[in-house]
């Protein structure tokens, strides 16, 4: 629904892939590989990390996709100089790590010091992006910190909308900026593969 309501339209930009000896160019709005899911199929998918009782499968995982984002960052002064007009501003960040093999609960650990570092808790942010390599990590997380799942992820994760290689986390931090209302604080968190996890909350402006 994100694409069809509009919901992300503004964080996209279409990208033009010229036509060959005089045919029109094609334009590429939106990643379209949510539309090849054959959700009539999920539930005979292998899992596989766990063959038996396992529960991450081929079907809640994301898929490859290509993509790119870019976030500017810069100091106020920086800004001023410039005559740029910021959109969010930085409240906090942080790193943690845990054991890799517990990856998907790593954000627990960055968001933990983060919200400490911050002074909040859990449920005084108002939105949250969690990245979605796998769901299993959305909801383990949305458990550890007891979040609504109303502020989770609002318009999709990763699974749905795209998982771009090296630009995942600049992806989710654009989106929070995007669907934070002015004064409104956000969080968004990124496990990796190697059982670290990097975590930021921003202000939108």
């Amino acid at each position: 629904k994100a694409y069809e309501t509009g919901a992300i339209k503004d964080e996209l930009i279409p990208v033009e892939i010229k036509g060959k000896r005089g045919k029109p160019s094609t334009f590429v709005t939106e990643d379209d590989e949510f539309r090849n899911a054959k959700f009539d199929k999920f539930p005979k998918l292998a899992t596989v990390f766990q063959r038996e009782g396992g529960s991450i499968t081929a079907g809640n995982a994301s898929t490859l996709s290509d993509g790119a984002a870019a976030t500017i960052l810069m100091t106020e002064d920086a800004a001023k100089k410039y005559g740029a007009t910021p959109l969010a501003r930085v409240v906090g960040y942080a790193d943690g790590a845990t054991e890799p093999i517990d990856f998907p609960i790593a954000p627990r650990f960055s968001t933990e010091k983060l919200l400490k570092q911050v002074g909040m808790n859990p449920h005084e942010v108002d939105l949250w992006e969690i990245n979605e390599a796998f769901s299993v990590v959305v909801l383990a997380n949305m458990k550890l910190h007891e979040l609504d799942p109303e502020k989770v992820n609002i318009h999709g994760g990763a699974v749905s909308l795209g998982h771009p290689l090296g630009a995942s986390g600049t992806r989710i931090v654009n989106h929070l900026v995007y669907a934070l209302q002015p004064g409104q604080k956000g969080v968004a968190s990124i496990c990796n593969g190697g059982g670290g996890a990097s975590s930021i909350m921003i202000e939108k402006l």
